[in-house]
């Protein structure tokens, strides 16, 4: 099962290599990871997900993260309600004539064009996971020349840190 993990750190140097390895330590693999400073440029959020077939040494690696002296908390929001998203810049070779259906799939994503110029297009996208897989795969008619795609982020719904 897929978990999406909020953590809380402290923003010093030494946390992410940390936290990332109790993760490996204990066999598992993070599909995503995401870091990034909070409101609070003291606070680091970093959001992960790991498929987790064992839960119970998620829950031991869990326990282990409250315990770092960097960790202020570890939410697992996989149960919660919670808004996700990811980014994705995408540059595509294309030829006048792909322009238009281009633009199409750009208003039908609610994606963003960056650049254009000549031969090439640069765009970006937000969004859930499987719509930026759905959109990757619309793209796949044109010529990929670069693709970057961040982690997932995520957030609670409801309540706040401690909810």
């Amino acid at each position: 099962m897929k978990h999406t993990i909020s953590v809380l750190v402290e923003n010093k140097p030494g946390v992410l290599a940390r936290i990332s390895g109790l993760f490996s330590a204990r066999g598992f693999n993070i599909d995503s990871l995401a870091v990034g400073q909070t409101h609070d440029l003291t606070v680091s959020c970093m959001t992960i997900i790991v498929n987790a077939e064992d839960e119970r040494i998620l829950e031991q690696i869990k326990k282990q993260l409250n315990k770092l002296i960097d960790v202020i908390s570890v939410i697992d929001l996989t149960k919660k309600e919670f808004i996700e998203r990811e980014l994705l810049l995408i540059k595509l070779g294309l030829d006048q004539k792909d322009r238009k259906h281009l633009e199409s799939l750009v208003e039908k994503f609610k994606a963003h064009s960056l650049f254009y110029k000549e031969k090439i297009a640069i765009i970006e996208i937000s969004s859930q996971k499987d719509k930026i897989d759905e959109f990757l795969r619309e793209l796949t008619k044109f010529k990929i020349l670069e693709l970057v795609r961040t982690g997932r982020i995520a957030m609670d719904k409801h309540g706040g840190k401690d909810a």
